[in-house]
């Protein structure tokens, strides 16, 4: 076994990088790959000084458990950053917007269109094709005020 220590050299933490890499692609999980990236990263190392093979095993430790945190944190979406902040909760995409009542608010209760949808809407009383502005949002039902 420390045979096989001794004998590690660049070529082999080099071919050991592009093996993890290549179960990466067989195997999808984004774990593998930085545990190849940490193998090239100390076969590299290797090509620029002869460290022992204690420190080629501290330098692969090193590497691939600091590869693994920095890969979360830069791989994380950041906040606002996705291309529709309403997709799965359509209805609070709608808070703030005016538009004109298809039928008139009675009891409480009436509907608008906006775009292609009927939406049921609660608010104060108001006759058809008034105009109102959406204040709040609560699954499919909005509610309403005079705009």
């Amino acid at each position: 076994m420390t045979g096989l220590l001794v004998s590690l050299g660049t070529w082999n933490w080099l071919i050991f990088g592009f093996a993890l890499m290549g179960l990466e692609l067989l195997a999808p999980g984004v774990f593998l790959f930085w545990l190849g990236l940490a193998a090239l990263l100390v076969g590299g190392l290797s090509f620029v000084s002869e460290p022992s093979w204690q420190a080629q095993l501290l330098a692969f430790a090193l590497f691939a458990v600091s590869a693994v945190p920095l890969w979360r944190r830069f791989a994380r979406p950041r906040a606002g950053e996705g291309s529709n902040p309403f997709l799965n909760n359509r209805a609070a995409g709608l808070v703030g917007r005016v538009c004109t009542l298809e039928k008139p608010i009675v009891d409480g209760t009436g509907t608008v269109r906006i775009d292609d949808t009927i939406w049921r809407v609660s608010g104060p009383d108001a006759p058809a094709g008034s105009k109102v502005k959406i204040v709040e949002a609560d699954g499919a039902k909005l509610t309403v005020a005079a705009a």
